[in-house]
């Protein structure tokens, strides 16, 4: 009987534009955090930097929290941005995959109750030779399948 449950509290769908699957269900979500920072392989990128948008879904169960009203029974939207803020100014990464896997990293460790994470890092003024919205990487880490508990 237990192998024919079904997860209601996180259930997978899989992503119309992607070959992994996403969590669905409840998520913190962050939009458009624009930062200046020193990441990418040109001299001149590292040294004037240049801007950086991210985009950070974190997924947990905000039932709690829904019902509390409480701060405590959620992690905090301002938490997730210091986390992404503290990345996108810091030290320099060479590759924009490197500083969305330092983000979500950090998210995981430092939050247990996050399940998984969505991280988004792009560039809005690299040049390419056309017009462009922005270039960039999407990452997804999901603590069952990528950071698994220690035995």
């Amino acid at each position: 009987m237990a192998d024919d449950k079904v997860d209601i509290i996180r259930p997978l769908v899989e992503a119309s534009t992607n070959s992994f699957k996403i969590e669905k269900g409840d998520r913190l979500i962050l939009r458009g955090l624009k930062f200046h920072g020193y990441h990418g392989v040109h001299l001149r990128e590292k040294e004037t930097g240049q801007t950086f948008l991210v985009d950070v879904d974190a997924w947990l169960d905000l039932r709690a929290a829904g019902k509390s009203d409480n701060l405590s029974d959620t992690v905090s939207y301002t938490a997730i941005y210091r986390i992404a803020k503290e990345v996108m100014t810091g030290p320099s990464h060479d590759l924009l995959e490197s500083a969305a896997e330092e983000i979500s990293s950090k998210i995981m460790i430092q939050y247990d109750r996050v399940t998984a994470v969505r991280v988004k890092v792009a560039k809005p003024d690299v040049v390419v030779g056309g017009p462009i919205d922005y270039l960039g990487v999407e990452i997804y880490r999901s603590r069952d399948r990528d950071m698994p508990l220690p035995i």
